[in-house]
This record gives C-alpha cells, sequence and structure tokens, in this order.
C-alpha cells in the first residue's frame, strides 16, 4: 500500500542527491561545532589561568570574548545552513515534487 508520489520521489536520483547534501552539510557543522563548544569547555577544564587573564587593565578576562566568540558562531553555523536551505535544498525540493507530480 505504497504512495505511488513518493515511490516516485524515493527514485528520484535528485532526491538522493539532496538527502546526501543535507546530512553532510549537516554534519560538518555539527562537527564544527562540537569542536568549538567542546574546545571552549576543555579549554575551561584544562587551562584555567589562560583564560583568567585580564585584557589590558580592565577586570574582563580572556575567557569572556572567547565565550562570546562561541556564542557568535553558533549564529553564523545556523545562518549559514538557513541560508543553504531556504537555496539550495529548497531548489532541489520544489524541482523532486514539480518531478513527482507529472
Amino acid at each position: 500500500m505504497s504512495d505511488p508520489v513518493v515511490a516516485k520521489i524515493e527514485a528520484n536520483p535528485k532526491y538522493h542527491e539532496l538527502r546526501r547534501k543535507r546530512n553532510s552539510f549537516g554534519w560538518l557543522l555539527t562537527i564544527l561545532m562540537m569542536v568549538v563548544y567542546y574546545g571552549y569547555i576543555a579549554l575551561i577544564a584544562f587551562n584555567k589561568p589562560f583564560l583568567a587573564q585580564p585584557i589590558s587593565a580592565g577586570v574582563t578576562s580572556l575567557g569572556i570574548p572567547i565565550g562570546l566568540g562561541v556564542i557568535v558562531f553558533t549564529i553564523v553555523i545556523t545562518g549559514l545552513y538557513v541560508r543553504r536551505a531556504n537555496g539550495e535544498f529548497d531548489r532541489l525540493t520544489a524541482e523532486i515534487l514539480k518531478e513527482a507530480s507529472k
């Protein structure tokens, strides 16, 4: 009792291309995020004196801007994914649906 439209979509090479590209890009961004986040946590755990260094003569330590950098990095890679999803992935999805509805 399989839907013929679903069968057409699963047989479409563009569908497999979309899945491959989306999965590989998602895993790449996941690995990058884990390296940055766990790298920061490891820095906190193993090199506290480095992060505790004051910036110039102020009271802010080096750990604060690095931590903010982790947050900014998260926002940037989210934006990259959204941009690619709204462009390339949506275009492929529209082509797949157009071909499947024929």
